[in-house]
């Protein structure tokens, strides 16, 4: 696969490890929603969602151990690199200090994705080419999924020079190559072509193809059907077959009148039809013929005509048309989402400003927010009602904003200070039941809560020990996610000392008065007491091995050996292997 390269990108491909691990201090007076909830140690004990202030590229690296793995959907929008200054960030960066931002954040953003996730960058023309190749190599070019067109204008000003920019682009990766979207909704538009003319008890239809392509290969599903109301006979148009075989086919025609199966000496057209010699096509397949006389077949046919309740195929013009096939509304479903989206069914970005607008009294520093309607088409095709949705360019928190009213968990990055001037306050506005937006399609009334982070200090301080103000369950996630790649959390079977069991290796922390009123001598210090104590927080579990940190072992090789069990050193082992 080719790669490209630019200044730096030795550096850029390898920046998300020496990122520095810090840790995620709650501010309680900057939440919202969280009546009654002790302030949690641990961004994982999200309510609804997660707003984190600080620079992404730390924080992401500081949820990874909460998150490593949970996401259903991940959007972004990030600079665009256009030369342009905004108030909130600088969008006049070098192309290779573009690359070189983007690089680290994208794989730290690829940990975070379940199995069936899915990743959705916006950007425009200037790098999008650029981000499509390093996106192939982070996430893989067989996971590309598309490269959606989102129509942001409305109109074109009478003072444009050269080629207007109307369309920003939707770059769409997933983590497997398997991954489909879902369906979306259908519209009014798309419901009204289905009438029911003749009072069908399955309900609303609509006329169909009676035909199905490569004929060749089907040759038992071409044969004549005789016309009821004229006698003609009937055949798929060249290269086609009908959609049913004939025993089907013959408990349909005769909802009209009395059918049987006849041969009739037709290899030459049905040979034609297939595209095959006489000698070729499929020997014995019999027509569909009227069992009665063709006036007789035409009186019970007009009767079933005017009657209603017509069978599946059909014949219009009141009877003297060609045939044609009923597809019901209600078997059709959703529709498949294309890569052209228009304005008038995601909006656009004078509808975006107007948003933000309304929402800070009609101040907005924002000059290029996304409509609500957008990020819903996308977390309608991209997750469900409760999945856990990422932004970690979170702008004036639309995103955020969106996912909280369809009912999905979110957790939200910005780095400037509008992550409190505003982000915060829309979110609380959206818990307290504002109308804006997609509100009232969704119908929206209120309700949820949110946490909010600031980014604190690192794991390690400046000595390379662990810090003394690290709570036992950070250090604790740091270390499962290290050691198994995966989320630390209620699922991991923690008890105590305990974290958890993860293919068959059970791991076991002794650190920062995890043993509280169990306290014996040793502390934070394995020997034969302390690992008395894991034995028992481990409730007589199986496995394979037991990996234990501590900051020292007093445990000879003999004993360790006969327990199966690694010893990881504090502060040495976290550092040398994350």
């Amino acid at each position: 696969m080719p790669l490209l390269e630019w200044l730096g990108r030795d550096k850029a491909t390898t920046a998300d490890k020496a990122v520095p691990l810090k840790i995620l201090r709650e501010e309680a007076s900057l939440g919202y929603g969280v009546q009654g909830v002790t302030t949690a140690s641990s961004p994982s004990d999200l309510p609804h969602g997660v707003l984190v202030h600080g620079d992404n590229l730390e924080a992401l690296k500081a949820l990874l151990p909460f998150y490593a793995g949970e996401v259903k959907c991940i959007y972004i929008d990030p600079p665009y690199n256009t030369g342009s200054a905004f108030e909130h960030y600088d969008d006049n960066l070098e192309h290779a200090t573009w690359l070189n931002l983007m690089y680290p954040r994208l794989k730290l953003l690829r940990e975070f994705l379940r199995e069936d996730g899915s990743i959705w960058i916006s950007i425009d023309d200037r790098e999008g080419a650029y981000l499509q190749v390093i996106c192939d190599e982070v996430f893989g070019r067989k996971n590309y999924v598309a490269n959606i067109s989102w129509q942001r204008n409305y109109s074109v000003k009478g003072d444009s020079k050269g080629i207007v920019t109307s369309a920003e682009h939707i770059l769409v990766y997933s983590k497997r190559d398997d991954w489909l979207p879902k369906k979306m909704p259908r519209s009014f538009e798309m419901d009204k072509k289905y009438k029911n003319p003749d009072n069908d008890p399955k309900g609303l239809w609509r006329p169909d193809n009676s035909y199905a392509s490569e004929a060749i290969t089907h040759q038992g599903m071409v044969y004549a059907i005789q016309h009821p109301f004229t006698g003609e006979l009937l055949y798929p148009t060249t290269s086609s077959h009908w959609r049913y075989g004939q025993d089907e086919m013959l408990a349909i025609m005769n909802g009209w009148c009395p059918y049987e199966l006849k041969e009739i000496d037709d290899a030459e057209k049905r040979a034609a039809i297939c595209g095959v010699s006489v000698k070729e096509v499929r020997k014995g397949v019999k027509a569909i013929m009227l069992a009665q006389s063709v006036d007789e077949s035409q009186k019970k046919a007009l009767t079933v005509l005017k009657q209603g309740q017509w069978p599946r195929f059909y014949f219009g013009s009141n009877g003297k048309g060609k045939i044609a096939r009923k597809t019901y509304l209600d078997s059709v479903g959703g529709i498949a989402p294309q890569n052209l989206w228009l304005h008038q069914e995601v909006g656009h970005t004078d509808e975006a400003k107007k948003e933000v607008l309304k929402l800070f009294d009609g101040q907005s520093p924002f000059a290029t927010p996304k409509p609500e309607r957008l990020i819903k088409r996308i977390l309608e095709i991209a997750t469900n009602e409760g999945d856990l949705v990422l932004d970690s360019f979170l702008g004036s928190g639309t995103t955020a904003a969106v996912a909280h009213k369809m009912g999905r968990r979110w957790i939200g990055i910005e780095m400037g200070e509008h992550a409190r001037t505003h982000c915060a306050v829309r979110m609380k506005k959206v818990i307290d039941g504002e109308q804006g937006g997609i509100s009232k399609a969704v119908k929206w009334q209120g309700g949820g809560a949110f946490r909010y982070y600031e980014l604190g200090e690192p794991l390690l301080d400046a000595n390379g020990q662990i810090a003394a103000t690290i709570p036992y369950d950070v250090l604790a996630a740091h270390i499962w996610w290290q050691e198994t790649g995966t989320a630390w959390n209620e699922n991991s079977g923690a008890t105590g000392t305990v974290l958890g069991l993860y293919n068959g290796t059970a791991y076991a922390l002794l650190y920062n008065g995890i043993l509280h009123d169990r306290s014996v001598a040793g502390g934070n210090v394995l020997t034969r007491q302390t690992l008395a104590v894991i034995k028992e927080d481990l409730h007589c579990a199986k496995y394979r091995r037991l990996v234990i940190y501590a900051e020292w072992c007093r445990l000879g090789d003999e004993r360790l050996a006969t327990e199966g069990i690694e010893f990881r050193q504090i502060p040495y082992d976290v550092v040398v292997r994350r």
